[in-house]
């Protein structure tokens, strides 16, 4: 659900009769959605909770099928301009990263806790970062004298730990860390596939299913998914981006953080016995 751009758009331009469910973890975005979305009356259900339950919640509201199913993975921009949320290293806070803040391990909790080659391993898995381990090894060294608790704290580690050159490269020094952090924090990629599995089998017959990636391990997931449900005799799925829909230059300009957003659309095929 996020904040709720998607959905507005959605209700804006689709027929009265027209409901929309909106789900996401974060009670914060719940609630804005709840203000912002409020003119649109039961056209729009709002649940707290995760995109794994899918079938839960839609089984709670009495839907059995869905005429489209939108994913938009990732943090969002008020996440990122929250210092109090940790998402973001360019903002100091503390080293939070939940999406929902009533459950789970911290970032912080992963910092100061885990062994260093987890913490390598998480680096450089969700993170793809080359000096994971120089990074891991750092972070123990300075958690010994005291506890890491900070972003800004976080990101001083990093930099030390990583060549003069990479803390002056394209991207920040720590950003690769602390979208591993956050993946590992909110356990990002471990339901990803099901849940999309879940999805198509609640769409209706030419139903849609749209996903919106940021990085690629996200994307990587999707493409795979996409393209098994779409083979062979019992193919549930027609894709339908062959390759995936990128941001526009001038929508990037506009709204750099939609820089590295992929979409990829998929259609559910008629199911079996039906015309």
């Amino acid at each position: 659900m996020g904040y709720g751009g998607h959905a507005e758009m959605l209700l804006a331009s689709s027929p009265a009769k027209t409901t929309v469910i909106g789900l996401d973890q974060d009670s914060q975005a719940i609630d804005f959605c709840r203000r912002r979305l409020n003119r649109f009356g039961d056209r729009i259900v709002l649940r707290q909770g995760n995109y794994r339950d899918l079938k839960a919640h839609l089984a709670e509201t009495g839907i059995a099928t869905v005429d489209g199913v939108l994913f938009d993975f990732g943090v969002s921009s008020p996440q990122l301009d929250d210092p109090s949320r940790g998402f973001s290293f360019q903002r100091e806070g503390p080293l939070d990263m939940r999406m929902d803040q009533t459950i789970g391990k911290t970032a912080a909790d992963l910092v100061n806790c885990s062994p260093e080659h987890e913490l390598a391993d998480i680096i450089f898995q969700y993170g793809e970062e080359r000096y994971a381990r120089r990074i891991a090894r750092a972070i123990v060294q300075e958690r010994q004298c005291r506890p890491v608790e900070t972003t800004g704290a976080l990101v001083s580690i990093i930099a030390r730990s990583v060549p003069a050159s990479y803390r002056h490269g394209r991207i920040h020094c720590a950003t690769r860390t602390f979208q591993a952090l956050r993946i590992a924090v909110n356990h990002e990629l471990d339901f990803l596939e099901s849940s999309l599995r879940d999805a198509t089998e609640v769409l209706a017959s030419g139903g849609r299913i749209c996903a919106i990636s940021f990085h690629s391990l996200e994307d990587r997931i999707v493409k795979h998914t996409f393209r098994s449900l779409s083979q062979g005799p019992e193919a549930t799925l027609s894709i339908l981006t062959k390759k995936p829909v990128l941001p526009s230059q001038e929508e990037c300009e506009a709204n750099p953080r939609s820089r590295s957003a992929k979409l990829r659309v998929a259609e559910r095929q008629p199911k079996m016995g039906t015309l």
